[in-house]
């Protein structure tokens, strides 16, 4: 079966809101769950520092996001859980890509195009108070997405444009240096719910208009008891369609407890009424999930302790990937030195060694490039069996450990993702090996 990775960055700005949960936070952690996919997960805190300037902000925000996604139920033993700023080998990406891409193609990018807009049209210098953090945000997204090769990466609509320029910086660098990203894909998220906030309008930090995810069951009570309804008293029928109460009520509703409340509407319930029966059916859910949000604050050592878990994941990735970037474009050890004719010194890649022991049985292991044992087998009755097993961890990655169970164990202290990482390793360095071969 063939891994598919999805990648998600995750801005940490601000305290996450009902439309936050209902829009990207449910949908993507019952994603997570989906067979056959390897799910990246990151707190894009690099990518907040474009908006704010305010160092507590910026941590405090960091913390509230972290255990809003893990007390929804992120489970970061099923995926990669990290932050970005925990992974070195982004921004030294980001600088590669950045020698590789034209700024023609940046000087399209949305937001700065609309950062010039804005400015002329107010007279002013057209890059006032553009930073450079603003016009390069598209070559760090791109160096979030390639750094793990993610194959698809779900975005919204207004961010398909970075997913083209991420493409076009794998397509520029593996023209110069040989095949070693995958071209990422947008996973376009048409469906995605969003939610009207106390004022009808979308609900957004924006208009002043949410709903903090975790306000307090009082807080949360008072706050529905303030969304804006029309003017029918009890008794009168009233609309559904455009009804900003009934709308949050159908984000966590069954089918059969929105019918129930679309009919009590008909009937002229009091708004009274139909605010509590919606508070009542939110807070249903989120009182579980809100509890363990609170636990989570009160404790950020184990954050932190989950976090820096995944970092050690995502760079068991990252760093040897990033050891064969700089190889390619000729960040090299000076002592290993090669015949102008030659193209590519020899770099250290993992290694799978096959041997026949004094029992008469066949077994490999899998070596990291500085040669740490990843993974052992079992007994092979022939080297053919033994062959067989090396081809499913080459083709499917860390996802052949769960078929080949019997056969295989981790070395201690090795994690899946290690393992991953190195086949990944093996693969990039074998397509590239092919792509130079067809290039001579």
């Amino acid at each position: 079966m063939t891994i598919e990775r999805f990648l998600t960055g995750i801005t940490t700005s601000g305290t996450p809101h009902l439309g936050n949960y209902v829009g990207s936070i449910r949908p993507s952690v019952q994603a997570s769950l989906r067979p056959g996919v390897q799910s990246f997960y990151f707190l894009a805190d690099y990518h907040a520092l474009i908006k704010i300037d305010d160092p507590a902000r910026i941590q405090r925000s960091t913390l509230e996001i972290a255990a809003s996604w893990l007390a929804c139920g992120l489970d970061p033993d099923k995926v990669i859980f990290y932050r970005q700023s925990d992974i070195p080998e982004i921004p030294e990406l980001t600088w590669f890509l950045s020698c590789v891409l034209g700024k023609g193609v940046l000087n399209r990018a949305h937001a700065y195009k609309a950062a010039v807009d804005k400015n002329t049209a107010a007279g002013s210098d057209p890059d006032s108070d553009v930073s450079v953090g603003l016009f390069m945000y598209p070559v760090l997204m791109g160096a979030d997405i390639l750094m793990f090769n993610a194959h698809k990466v779900p975005v919204g609509r207004d961010q398909v444009q970075h997913i083209e320029m991420a493409r076009d910086m794998a397509a520029s660098f593996n023209h110069r240096y040989g095949a070693h990203f995958t071209a990422p894909e947008a996973a376009i998220e048409d469906n995605v719910a969003t939610l009207p906030g106390l004022d009808g309008r979308k609900m957004s930090k924006s208009y002043d208009n949410t709903i903090p995810l975790f306000a307090a069951r009082a807080q949360l009570q008072k706050l529905i008891g303030s969304i804006v309804t029309d003017s029918k008293a009890h008794g009168e029928p009233k609309n559904v369609e455009g009804s900003a109460l009934f709308q949050i009520y159908q984000a966590f509703a069954s089918a059969d407890e929105a019918r129930t409340l679309q009919q009590a509407y008909l009937d002229g319930i009091a708004w009274g009424d139909a605010k509590q029966i919606v508070f009542e059916r939110v807070d249903r859910e989120i009182a579980p999930m809100r509890a363990a949000y609170e636990a989570l604050l009160a404790d950020p050592a184990r954050i932190e302790s989950i976090l820096a878990a995944g970092a050690a994941k995502a760079r068991a990735i990252a760093t040897p990937f990033m050891v064969q970037l700089r190889h390619a474009v000729g960040l090299r050890d000076l002592r290993a030195q090669a015949a102008a004719s030659v193209k590519t010194a020899k770099v250290a890649l993992p290694l799978f060694k096959q041997y026949r022991e004094k029992d008469g049985q066949f077994y490999f292991k899998l070596n990291s490039a500085d040669g740490t044992l990843l993974l052992q087998s079992a007994a092979f009755a022939s080297p053919k069996d033994a062959a067989h097993s090396i081809a499913a961890l080459q083709q499917q990655g860390a996802a052949a450990l769960a078929t080949l169970a019997a056969q295989v164990v981790l070395a201690e202290g090795v994690s899946s993702a290690q393992v991953d990482g190195a086949l990944q390793t093996l693969r990039e360095a074998k397509a590239q090996a092919k792509s130079e071969k067809n290039n001579t």
